[in-house]
């Protein structure tokens, strides 16, 4: 396994620098800002291929991402994820629907400890989620960041239709 690093994004996103580490072989984590995360500052063919797919999907070009991802957290985390990753892109989910989804339908503010935990936002869209009245409330990255990512996969939707 190569050596884990990490890069800052090439440019300046629309919601501000971000930071994209990986162990060699999958991303682990993404960050919102220049961040220092584990390992050597160096870009790897993975990162920047993390760095062009984000790019793309800033520009309203990609849905999806196709990238190796090992995200580090608990199996209740890990479960929590995995919904997140099926939340349908321009589309939102509540935290019960998440909590429904893997199968623990009391655990909506669990689902929301691990949404905020998630290593690698975007990519796994916590962003999706949404409280039960249909606003967005709570993100790592900033309200005003969230309400950008969905308002650009709206945007992007409406354009495919």
């Amino acid at each position: 396994m190569a050596a884990v690093s990490h890069t800052f994004f090439p440019y300046v996103t629309p919601v501000g620098h971000i930071t994209i580490a990986a162990d060699g072989s999958s991303i682990t984590e993404i960050a919102f800002g220049k961040k220092q995360l584990e390992g050597a500052e160096r870009p790897t063919e993975l990162t920047n291929r993390a760095a062009n797919q984000l790019q793309e999907y800033f520009a309203g070009k990609r849905t999806a991402f196709d990238l190796p991802l090992n995200p580090k957290g608990t199996p209740f985390q890990t479960s929590v994820w995995a919904a997140l990753a099926d939340i349908p892109y321009g589309e939102t989910r509540s935290y019960r629907e998440i909590a429904e989804a893997i199968g623990k339908p009391r655990a909506q503010r669990a689902v929301g400890g691990a949404n905020n935990k998630n290593p690698l936002p975007i990519v796994i869209p916590c962003h999706r989620v949404i409280g039960a009245n249909g606003k967005p409330i709570g993100y790592g990255g900033g309200l005003k960041t969230k309400e950008f990512l969905l308002d650009l996969e709206q945007k992007a939707n409406k354009h495919q239709d």
